[in-house]
């Protein structure tokens, strides 16, 4: 009895380590399943930008449905995208494991780059108008923007922008230039069946006339030409869309006239009235622009710069236009020069008379501002008379402040007298300075007088080439004599409180034909 229990156990031990042997090889040989073998990482915890997307068999199949997922995302889109990608791939080695099926981590993965998509990035198209740079959506909105400008000045619509590769360059760049529309094609639609081959010929050899020969009538009036001032450049680009510039907002910054600064500089025989007449802007809003400028009489110095504020628009537009005028007109002045006079000094010999004629002109523009006119026919009704004048060719002398230092305690014209028996009228300017300050001479000339003047205490007088004088008073020390020559910023005396004064200045004087006039509008400050 204990010997039949004892073997069905013996049985039973049998069967179920058979069973569990069974078990185990059916794990082993099953599809799917990696076998254990002592080679190194062989189940492989796929992450994509941080995030869990399944497990694989290798490293390589990871990589390759990473680079599937990639192009499944991008494919989405007709434009380029960009997207975060981050792939971490930990390995390890395991007796059996059971890796995920390809299709469900490469889903998981499409799905996590969804959602790292940064931005998509559209083909776009950079306008270069120099430096200025503006982003558009597509060639049809360049085309739009630059016509906009155009469209500005040819109101018949005789002009268009043609885009055209720059087969110079190495890369694809797009030029612009302005072309005019051909006027052939609507001449080759005549109908000459009526006439004949008489009038299929009749301009036939008829040459065109010289411009010697030609009626106002024979001329073509309008626009002739049209380009763009600077150079125009379009270069294709994939650009996200926040970089995209609308074509309405294009069009007010590229097309609309902007402030922008420039400089004049003052050249031989310049006026604020010349001036205002060469830069187009009114002479009132030129001093208020520049503080040297007090007001329309200031003297100006060759050399000297201007701001002059001019309106001008990120595209500017050049074009010539051939119109019929009849216009009264001044005949161009005839200068004599004068090498004994100064540049200030002239002299009228004919006074000038206005003619009338009839002119066809091409004048080129700059945007709104005529730069240029040429006259290609002119017939005179009335003779204009020119004007004739001496002018001098000497410049004049120059004036520089008499002092180093020192402070402004009176100005030139009428005053509350600082002291009794002073004037209430101030012929001069006052520098304030310490007794003993050095005393230059303005302007190089012969002193005339070098004394005692009475209310003026010690002081000296100098006579210059351009017959202005310039005196020097209250001073303490004279330094030159009547008769002697002194240049420009010789020391002549000492500054002092001699005089009717009110405290130790130097009072400082300038005459033109022996009457004082305000001393800055000679001496710059």
């Amino acid at each position: 009895m204990n010997r039949r229990k004892y073997r069905y156990k013996k049985l039973k031990y049998t069967y179920i380590k058979t069973t569990v042997l069974t078990l185990l090889l059916g794990f082993f040989i099953v599809r799917g399943y990696t076998p254990f073998v002592r080679t190194g990482e062989n189940f492989f915890h796929v992450q994509v930008n941080g995030q869990n997307v399944g497990t694989l068999d290798s490293r390589e199949k990871a990589e390759e449905l990473l680079i599937e997922a990639r192009r499944k995302v991008a494919s989405g889109s007709r434009e380029l995208v960009f997207m975060e990608t981050e792939l971490v791939v930990t390995g390890e080695e395991v007796v059996w494991g059971l890796p995920d099926s390809e299709k469900e981590v490469l889903k998981n993965m499409e799905d996590v780059l969804r959602n790292s998509v940064i931005e998509t990035m559209h083909r776009s198209y950079a306008l270069k108008v120099d430096d200025y740079v503006v982003n558009l959506a597509s060639l049809e909105e360049v085309t739009a923007l630059l016509q906009t400008g155009i469209h500005k000045y040819d109101l018949t619509g005789k002009f268009a922008v043609e885009l055209s590769y720059d087969t110079d360059r190495e890369f694809s760049v797009l030029s612009a230039d302005v072309k005019r529309y051909r006027e052939e094609a609507a001449e080759s639609q005549k109908d000459y069946s009526r006439g004949g081959i008489a009038e299929v010929f009749a301009g036939a050899g008829q040459p065109e006339k010289p411009e010697s020969e030609k009626d106002f009538e024979d001329y073509e009036l309008g626009i002739q030409e049209m380009s763009f001032s600077e150079s125009v450049e379009v270069v294709e680009a994939y650009l996200p869309e926040t970089q995209l510039t609308s074509l309405e907002v294009a069009v007010e910054e590229v097309i609309k006239e902007q402030e922008t600064a420039s400089i004049y500089e003052v050249v031989k025989g310049d006026t604020l009235t010349e001036i205002a007449m060469k830069v187009n802007i009114p002479m009132d809003k030129i001093i208020e622009m520049n503080d040297s400028l007090e007001d329309e009489n200031t003297v100006l110095q060759i050399g000297q710069q201007l701001v002059i504020t001019v309106p001008e628009p990120e595209l500017s537009v050049i074009r010539t236009e051939q119109n019929y005028i009849e216009e009264i007109y001044d005949a161009e002045v005839i200068i004599i020069d004068v090498d004994d006079w100064y540049t200030t000094q002239t002299e009228i010999l004919q006074h000038p008379s206005a003619g009338f004629r009839k002119i066809i002109a091409n004048t080129t523009y700059l945007n709104d501002k005529a730069v240029s006119r040429e006259i290609v026919k002119e017939e005179v009704v009335m003779e204009a008379v020119p004007k004739i004048m001496k002018r001098g060719t000497k410049i004049p002398p120059t004036y520089i402040k008499p002092l180093a230092g020192g402070r402004i305690s009176s100005y030139f014209g009428r005053r509350k007298a600082p002291t009794a028996g002073a004037s209430t009228y101030h012929k001069g300017i006052d520098w304030a300075t310490p007794v003993g300050t050095a005393v230059k001479a303005s302007s190089g000339g012969v002193v005339v007088s070098a004394g005692w003047g009475s209310g003026y205490g010690y002081v000296i007088y100098i006579k210059h080439p351009d017959g202005k004088q310039t005196r020097y008073a209250h001073l303490s020390k004279i330094l030159v004599s009547a008769g002697q020559t002194v240049k420009q910023g010789d020391r002549i005396a000492l500054s002092g409180n001699t005089g009717i004064t009110s405290g130790p200045h130097l009072h400082f004087e300038i005459l033109v034909n022996g009457v004082q006039v305000n001393p800055l509008d000679y001496v710059p400050q």
